[in-house]
């Protein structure tokens, strides 16, 4: 099983409130784009951090930093600005290549969502012109590359 599929399978079944934002989601559009990391946004509330953490830890995932769902959304602007941690990662320690990183600046409730299926299985993906924004936010330069595929496609 592919490790998207393991992640968003566990997402479903913790009823994960989420959308894919990064690379996959940027394929999934329909532009070129390789990666190795899912990245994604959840509902900005204390169940869905708490859902994020489980569903992730329940396929062998662990956060990077020693908090815990409660510590990330009780001290989120903290983390932001103070911190500059703008995304709560986590790995599998067995296989470095798994790696998940769930966006803490942006709410899924605000953004826009279309669904397509995967190997079967129904995905939520930021829409097009959402995915966008937010790339136009973080302005790194794979982001920056991403908006110009992206853009092509509208």
């Amino acid at each position: 099983m592919m490790f998207l599929e393991k992640v968003v399978k566990s997402l479903n079944s913790y009823r994960v409130q989420y959308m894919l934002i990064g690379g996959y989601a940027v394929a999934m559009h329909g532009a070129v784009r390789g990666t190795v990391d899912v990245d994604l946004v959840i509902a900005m509330n204390q169940r869905s951090y708490r859902n994020v953490e489980k569903a992730l830890n329940s396929i062998g995932l662990e956060s990077r930093l020693p908090i815990t769902a409660n510590d990330v959304f009780a001290y989120r602007e903290e983390y932001i600005n103070k911190r500059n941690l703008f995304a709560w990662s986590f790995v599998n320690p067995n296989n470095p290549l798994e790696i998940v990183d769930v966006l803490i600046t942006e709410d899924a409730k605000k953004l826009r969502s279309v669904t397509k299926t995967f190997n079967g299985i129904s995905v939520k993906i930021a829409a097009l012109d959402d995915l966008i924004e937010l790339k136009r936010k973080s302005a790194r330069k794979q982001d920056i590359e991403d908006i110009r595929a992206l853009e092509k496609l509208k």
